[in-house]
């Protein structure tokens, strides 16, 4: 680890390798296409190559061949001896002089008992995947959780497709609407607990950190709004969003958030990342 701790972090001072990093840290537990990296980061493909490289070198991503495709993904269990070796040898195990700042599970920390915990789902348009997910945590835990929605670049109204979808199942649309990620950044918004990205588009965006450091994932699912063929293919598509948030949706609403620690809560939210198969979206 002597040679290695430095190695790593004299990777991760460049600051486009940094930027890479952060972007699948972002998407974990994720592969990503390098092509998507690519374009997310503006990077030619022999450029971005080149970065990927010296961060698998250090050991702190991962390649795997779909096809083919080139996906990668971070290292966690190397980041986590990254972290780990600078806290409990350079700091001498000292948290309380070195550490991070103490991250309380959701809900604790000088919180009103019985306070709802709050919930932000983005996507880029907020129109149809974010609309569903705030549509389903209000109907199926609405008495323990506050949700809203917002996108990175939002469309004017929510798609008539997603609406018609939500009446059909029983839920109430009023309020319901489009709006951008900015009215949530100022100081009068409500704190959330939770924030959860369902668009992979919105993942890659470098936002600014939440106040209070909110528990983050990454539920990525495919924009129904971009299928093709006739009207009975695209309102398919989006009865499969909705049916991949709902089942995500309660079963993060089953978990016991008032008595998990952080580490608990974030390995269960990254586990509903995955579909029934095991893979991402």
């Amino acid at each position: 680890m002597e040679t290695l701790i430095p190695s790593r972090l004299s990777t991760l001072g460049h600051p486009e390798r940094l930027a890479i990093f952060r972007l699948l840290m972002r998407r974990y537990p994720d592969r990503v296409p390098a092509g998507e990296l690519a374009g997310a980061l503006g990077h030619k493909p022999s450029t971005l190559s080149a970065y990927l490289a010296a961060l698998m070198q250090a050991g702190l991503v991962t390649q795997e061949r779909t096809g083919t495709s080139l996906r990668y993904s971070v290292s966690m269990t190397e980041v986590r001896r990254t972290f780990d070796y600078l806290l409990l040898d350079c700091c001498r195990g000292r948290p309380g002089l070195c550490g991070p700042v103490s991250l309380p599970a959701p809900g604790n920390g000088g919180t009103a008992p019985g306070r709802r915990h709050r919930v932000l789902f983005l996507c880029t348009g907020n129109s149809a995947r974010s609309i569903f997910a705030e549509a389903i945590l209000r109907k199926e835990a609405g008495d323990r959780f506050e949700a809203f929605s917002a996108g990175t670049h939002p469309r004017a109204a929510p798609h008539p497709f997603a609406l018609d979808l939500l009446r059909q199942t029983g839920h109430d649309i009023a309020g319901l609407r489009s709006k951008p990620l900015s009215e949530f950044q100022v100081p009068e918004a409500p704190a959330f607990d939770f924030v959860f990205t369902v668009c992979n588009q919105a993942a890659n965006e470098d936002c600014p950190a939440w106040p209070g450091h909110p528990v983050s994932a990454h539920w990525g699912v495919p924009d129904p709004a971009l299928a093709q063929g006739g009207e009975a293919e695209r309102r398919l598509a989006f009865h499969q969003a909705y049916g991949a948030l709902a089942n995500r949706i309660k079963a993060f609403a089953a978990l016991p958030v008032a008595t998990l620690d952080r580490t608990a809560i974030q390995r269960g939210l990254d586990d509903l990342a995955h579909d029934e198969s095991g893979n991402t979206p």
